[in-house]
């Protein structure tokens, strides 16, 4: 009882200590272990505002002085989240408690308290920690007042780039894998364990590296030919402050197919072939012609190769020997897996064949023209043989080359070039008749070995009788006939070119003889006056008789014909659309004119087809089909203006005869906007354009359909591209050099971009309604809406009504923050005909697009703009001086 009466009197004396200490001006402790002397926090682990901490950190508080441990108790100390990123949301299956559970320690001989908490810390969260004014030095003195100071933990890293990229198509099978993180890593950590690759369910096994933020995965083997791959970087995978993936990193990637053999000539196992043979391999697919040479088309005798250059072209190898072949020997083809396909892809396996070779090097007649057998022989036909080698042309004569009908003999002269012989009859052969060609065992190759036997093979004449004219264009007695026509006669069987020409085919009007030019073709013949026909004339065409069929046979008779040119009728433009005057025409119109009469398409041209807009010519294409001329201009037209479309005398009928005179009409075209519709001119391509930095922090955003651009920001502040895509549209930024002129353009783009935010923020008709709050819950009408301070949507959505007007505009004049808050509520809702693109969220700060909102409409923001995990906008999200971020899976669509 003593000893409890001590203590009590001992606390009693300390309180009133500290209760005079208090009346004098509070505790002035000199590091004395005396009453009256107050404890103080020295130093904190984490220090005071420290940021990039690691999770696993343990928090500590040392004092300036021995503590009474029996003060250190849980309760006199607290770690508590200030806040804490979506991404740091994300590490944990639901959202991170307010207050963080833990075990409390006290080291004496440090004077340390020290706090681990049960669980890892959030990445990119900012903690305070806070020591309760209760703890209390050996003598009894107290802390006096609570101490706080905050810390912010470090950002999870991302993967900022993959090789092959995500979904790539077509990958080599001896592809590295490649990671690019956004942040130096723990290369400890770098492991098969965090660095995974996969060919549906089996892992690929393979050495995986690290160096300059990059892993790497060599695969053990090639990855197999056409075949999906999935690569993962897990949450094992930290950064060197031992900071983890927010969530586990995956793409895929096909490699393309592997090329094979499809044929080989000579074929395998083939025997008797010839000692000059050329090898030809077929492949499957087109190849990589840098990939087929000697050392991937290979041909031995046993270990020996055989020497020889190796060609390529539309699918097929050659390899053709330097020398011939020896005889009665067994060679061996090799097509390695060095040969590769268009796209780098190797073939999936060696391919061998072998051939033999023949006992000697006999010539062979591998073709002959005529074939034999062949029947309906042109009469001067020149007949030919072609030999499987190269032959001694001194053996190639009238002697070893011989032709005959029946036992007559044909008389003529042979020729010899690269592996073909040629008999040229001295006279032309005769109609209906079966001739004989031989080729003797006389004809003999360069080392001397004739044929094996005689070659010979038959073929049989045409039968011929007397041509005729068929048909003639214009016909006989025709009328209305143009005056540029070309005259043409049909004839009953082929022609002896030769024998059509200005001598037997003419064109005359009267007794005058009319200027132009024979051709022959198939077997029809054309006139083409040198100038054209005249009106209301007839002319007379003459095909006479000595125009002769190959066997030398002409017409029977002359063949005659007349035709008449009548005056044509002055073509006229019959209707227009836009018809004259007329009003609210579609920007987009394609301007049409149709005429009474078929036209000369040559005639009808962007010289004689114009578009002026006051005096200056719009640019565009102009097509004529049927009887229709369609002007379309290379833009669009521009709203509320008049047009005048012009067809001048230039254009002219099929006869060559001109309009009258100059055919022109009017029109106007819609003002399809409001009066006070944003025009964001070209800043309307992008879909993020931000001055300092583009991110996506985490998971597979997609941009559709719109550009992204940074200015004057430069490339490495655009990143997480990929995961993010950019769909049908690309990214911009200020350093590109090329193609050229991105940085002018970006340029224009933030000067219009700039324009359009000052015209947002300065509209003031209609007169502006003042809206203050949340917006949640109500439908608004088209107008302009101002709110002086910030501006909220959380309790419900809000709906924009377009009441039937799909033109209608609303412009939000925000002065400070907005906010929309996803779930429940905060979407956007559009109803009446409303449409996202005329929309404007003008902003004097910064927006935040909260989780899985539904938004609409363009956000011009000042400073920058947030997307909170899950949130897709139709529409635009637009910054002028700071950054757009993306945290997780976010869409943005072209309103």
């Amino acid at each position: 009882m003593k000893r409890k009466n001590y203590k009590t009197r001992l606390w009693l004396t300390a309180l009133a200590a500290v209760s005079i200490g208090a009346l004098f001006g509070g505790c002035k402790d000199e590091f004395e272990e005396v009453l009256g002397i107050c404890p103080e926090v020295e130093s904190t682990n984490p220090d005071k505002d420290a940021v990039g901490i690691q999770l696993n950190n343990e928090i500590s508080v040392t004092f300036n002085e021995a503590m009474n441990p029996a003060s250190i108790s849980p309760g006199v100390f607290s770690l508590k989240v200030v806040n804490a990123s979506a991404s740091g949301r994300m590490a944990i299956a639901s959202e991170a408690p307010e207050e963080i559970t833990g075990e409390l320690t006290f080291e004496e001989e440090t004077n340390k308290m020290s706090f681990k908490p049960d669980v890892d810390l959030l990445p990119n969260t900012t903690y305070t920690g806070r020591v309760e004014p209760v703890v209390a030095d050996k003598m009894g003195n107290v802390l006096q007042a609570a101490y706080e100071w905050n810390f912010t933990t470090g950002v999870s890293p991302a993967v900022t780039s993959t090789s092959p990229a995500n979904q790539a198509n077509g990958v080599p099978l001896d592809q590295t894998i490649t990671a690019t993180f956004s942040t130096e890593m723990d290369a400890s950590t770098i492991t098969a364990a965090s660095y995974k690759l996969m060919a549906g369910t089996t892992v690929v096994t393979g050495e995986v590296t690290y160096s300059d933020n990059t892993a790497s995965f060599d695969p053990e083997n090639d990855l197999l030919a056409a075949t999906t791959y999935t690569g993962t970087i897990t949450m094992e995978a930290k950064t060197k402050d031992g900071i983890p993936m927010a969530i586990a990193y995956n793409w895929t990637f096909d490699t393309g197919t592997a090329p094979r053999v499809l044929a080989i000539d000579p074929l395998d196992l083939a025997t008797g072939v010839s000692i000059n043979k050329i090898i030809k391999v077929t492949f499957s697919e087109p190849m990589e012609p840098a990939t087929i040479t000697a050392a991937s088309f290979t041909v031995s005798n046993g270990s020996t190769p055989v020497s020889g250059t190796v060609t390529y072209s539309e699918s097929t190898a050659v390899f053709t020997p330097a020398e011939s072949l020896l005889v009665n020997t067994t060679y061996s083809v090799s097509i390695n897996k060095l040969a590769k396909n268009s796209t780098e892809v190797s073939m999936a396996q060696d391919f061998e064949s072998k051939f033999t070779t023949g006992n000697s090097s006999i010539p062979e007649v591998t073709t002959t023209d005529p074939a034999d057998n062949a029947t309906s022989v042109a009469l001067n036909k020149a007949v030919m043989a072609t030999f499987s080698e190269a032959m001694d042309h001194a053996t190639i004569t009238e002697s070893t080359f011989t032709l005959t009908q029946g036992n007559t003999a044909v008389a003529g002269t042979v020729s010899y070039s690269g592996a073909t012989a040629s008999f040229k009859p001295t006279s032309a052969l005769s109609a209906n008749l079966t001739y004989t060609g031989t080729i003797t065992t006389g004809a003999m190759n360069a080392a001397g070995a004739g044929l094996a036997e005689d070659y010979v093979w038959t073929f049989t004449t045409v039968a011929m009788g007397v041509p005729a004219v068929l048909s003639t264009d214009p016909m006989n007695n025709a009328t209305n006939v143009a005056l540029n026509k070309v005259v043409k006669a049909t004839f009953s069987e082929g022609m002896a070119p030769a024998t059509i020409t200005g001598n037997t085919f003419t064109l005359t009007q009267g007794n005058t003889t009319v200027a132009g030019t024979v051709s022959y073709s198939g077997t029809t013949a054309s006139f083409t006056p040198t100038n054209p026909l005249s009106y209301n004339l007839t002319y007379t065409g003459t095909i006479t008789t000595g125009a002769e069929n190959v066997a030398g046979t002409g017409l029977a008779e002359e063949y005659v014909w007349t035709f008449t040119m009548v005056p044509p009728t002055t073509p006229e433009v019959l209707s227009t659309d836009p018809m004259n005057n007329a009003e609210n025409v579609p920007q987009n119109k394609v301007v049409r004119a149709t005429f009474s009469k078929a036209m000369d398409p040559a005639s009808i041209s962007g010289m004689t087809f114009t578009l002026q807009q006051g005096t200056e010519n719009v640019s565009g294409s102009v097509s004529y089909s049927g009887t229709t001329a369609s002007f379309t201009p290379a833009s669009l037209l521009s709203p509320n203006l008049s047009y005048t479309a012009t067809i001048s005398t230039g254009a002219k009928s099929e006869e060559g005869v001109a309009l009258e005179s100059d055919y022109v009409w009017n029109f106007n075209i819609e003002n399809p906007v409001s009066p006070y519709f944003v025009d964001l001119n070209t800043a309307e391509r992008f879909g993020i354009f931000a001055a300092t930095g583009v991110s996506n922090n985490a998971g597979f955003s997609e941009i559709r359909n719109l550009d992204v651009g940074i200015s004057p920001g430069v490339r490495t502040s655009v990143t997480g591209f990929p995961p993010a895509i950019v769909e049908n549209g690309a990214i911009f930024a200020s350093d590109d050099v090329s193609p050229s002129g991105v940085a002018a353009m970006l340029s224009k783009a933030k000067l219009d971009l700039t324009a359009a935010y000052l015209f947002a923020e300065g509209a003031t008709t209609p007169a502006p309604a003042t809206v203050e709050g949340d917006q949640g819950g109500k439908t608004l009408a088209p107008g302009i809406y101002k709110s002086t301070s910030t501006l909220l949507i959380q309790n419900g959505d809000l709906t924009l009504d377009a009441q039937g007007n799909p033109n209608a505009v609303w412009i939000f004049q925000i002065a400070s923050g907005f906010t929309t808050v996803g779930g429940a509520g905060g979407n956007i809702i559009l109803s009446g005909g409303a449409q996202a693109k005329n929309i404007f969220w003008q902003i004097g700060s910064s927006a935040t697009i909260g989780d899985n909102t539904k938004f609409h409409g363009n956000v011009l923001a000042r400073t920058s703009i947030t997307m909170n995990s899950g949130a897709t906008i139709v529409g635009r999200l637009l910054v002028l001086n700071g950054a757009v971020v993306m945290t997780d899976t976010n869409t943005i669509e072209r309103p």
